[in-house]
């Protein structure tokens, strides 16, 4: 039998699932953010010092787990909105979940591997706390990767888990993967002071500026690093409107119906706000309603915010944007950037269209949108807009931000039903507040709906799977963060120094090869 799928390789694959499946309960709604951290020091000890092949099946199964228990809130977008079987919906979900492992997870420990049995062939092993380090840089860079590849899924990145933590202090100056960054290190380090026969005084040695980090992210926590200019009045709207019937034409007017009486009382507010594709219409369609709603605003003295696709004729041939509207008294208009595969667009759109109904999903042919964009204006306010899954991109929710003295983020989780997602979802827009300093109202159509202040905290909100209306004062403030001037890009720098100074040292400390 060949030594890959060996007896004792057999027990090793099976930890690395188990350690994978785990890593979600460090994130809401679970929020058991040292599990997570025990879980990639599990990892770390199971894939050392092994041929690359093994070490790249222990990571993929890592990643099987991580996204099979993690992400597992597709499968109710396929099977309860997208009309597909339980078998097929089955089937799909895990062939996403091993897409996903195989393209962002499997290369991570193959590297890993491969730089290890490189250094081990030289007759230059490296040392436990060198492979630690190399080990956190790999997995930051590979975090990044995440969120680009195959137009990016950064979902349960590592630093998410130290939001409600005296830690989070950190958050604005590194960024999320700054976070990351510091949990992988600081527990593959610890995780060296296991390996029998290991040189633990070296291992400790290394600790040491970690916890130093740790000591740093503590005092961060009561920095203030954007100031309070003024205060918004604000309805946010939850119509907790179906999803099977959100596109029915014949409930449109119901739609609509929904969310003028539960706006009514609230239009003296400074803004009120209406979650993605509030209107199920397209504007250039609904110019009349969209004149009546105004008029409406402007007499109130009140700006409305709402979200609604739009279909532009301008050019050559329509396009459709999955947009976000200021009227009355604010003004401008936000196309999305960042589309969600298979729910806005259809990648192989040529092969897949038709195929099965979740191929075929409603507004699921948008364009993407420009990303030189204004802000949108309420009154005088400045407002950053993320129309749904944009928010977990954290380069460019932070970029969206400058010049900004508010976000708005308005989305539609009712796709995934009861699953954690939505709970995900919201826990990654919180830490846009707490990277930018900036106070975010959150609407959505059936949750959560809330409002969050510039520490990520949340200061109201309304139930899930409620209709209703948060009515609440936002500061606006202004400033930059030092993760809004500089990004990731230190810590990506770091990340990779971590991959290439344990090989530079080992060079210099390995004894001389007699002549």
């Amino acid at each position: 039998m060949p030594r890959t799928f060996s007896s004792m390789n057999a027990v090793r694959y099976l930890l690395s699932l188990a350690a994978g499946a785990l890593i979600p309960l460090g994130f809401s709604p679970f929020d058991y953010w040292p599990v997570s951290m025990l879980a990639v020091g599990a990892i770390f000890l199971l894939s050392r010092n092994l041929p690359v092949k093994v070490t790249a099946l222990c990571g993929f199964l890592f990643g099987l787990g991580m996204f099979g228990a993690g992400t597992s809130w597709v499968y109710v977008s396929i099977h309860e909105f997208g009309a597909a079987s339980p078998l097929l919906a089955g089937l799909l979900t895990s062939l996403f979940v091993a897409g996903v492992s195989a393209a962002m997870i499997l290369p991570l420990f193959w590297i890993y591997g491969w730089l290890n049995q490189r250094k081990t062939n030289t007759g230059n092993k490296l040392q436990p706390w060198q492979q630690a380090l190399l080990f956190a840089g790999l997995w930051v860079l590979f975090e990044w990767v995440r969120s680009w590849l195959f137009t990016g899924f950064p979902w349960l990145l590592l630093g998410y888990t130290l939001i409600d933590t005296p830690f989070s202090g950190l958050a604005p100056v590194t960024g999320t993967y700054g976070l990351s960054l510091l949990i992988t290190a600081t527990i593959c380090l610890l995780a060296t002071l296991l390996i029998p026969n290991s040189q633990k005084k070296q291992n400790l040695l290394a600790l040491v500026p970690l916890m130093a980090c740790w000591a740093v992210a503590w005092s961060l926590s009561s920095v203030q690093w954007t100031e309070k200019t003024g205060t918004l009045s604000f309805s946010a709207v939850q119509g907790n409107i179906p999803q099977n019937l959100k596109w029915n034409p014949d409930y449109v007017q119901s739609t609509l119906n929904t969310y003028m009486d539960l706006s009514e009382g609230h239009w003296d507010q400074d803004l009120v706000i209406w979650p993605e594709n509030a209107i199920p219409l397209f504007y250039n369609r609904a110019k009349g309603l969209m004149n009546q709603l105004d008029r409406h605003a402007k007499q109130n003295n009140s700006a409305l915010i709402l979200g609604m696709p739009v279909d532009d004729n301008s050019g050559d041939r329509t396009r459709y944007y999955n947009g976000i509207l200021s009227m009355g008294e604010g003004e401008g208009m936000y196309f999305k950037q960042q589309l969600v595969p298979f729910g806005e667009y259809v990648p192989m759109e040529f092969a897949l269209r038709g195929l099965i109904d979740f191929f075929n999903l409603p507004m699921s042919d948008f364009s993407k949108g420009s990303p030189e964009q204004e802000l949108l204006k309420a009154g005088n306010a400045q407002i950053a807009p993320y129309i749904c899954y944009e928010v977990v991109y954290p380069d460019f929710a932070a970029q969206l931000a400058n010049d900004s003295d508010l976000l708005v983020t308005i989305s539609n989780d009712t796709w995934f039903g009861q699953s954690i997602g939505p709970v995900q979802h919201f826990q990654i827009a919180r830490m846009r507040s707490l990277e930018t300093g900036r106070f975010m109202i959150r609407a959505t159509n059936d949750g959560i709906t809330a409002l969050i202040n510039e520490k990520g905290e949340v200061l109201e909100t309304i139930p899930r799977f409620n209709s209703g209306v948060l009515s609440a004062t936002t500061e606006l403030r202004s400033g930059t963060t030092p993760f809004m001037i500089f990004g990731s890009w230190p810590v990506l720098l770091i990340s990779f120094l971590l991959m290439a100074v344990p090989s530079r040292l080992r060079k210099r400390l390995s004894p001389k090869k007699a002549n």
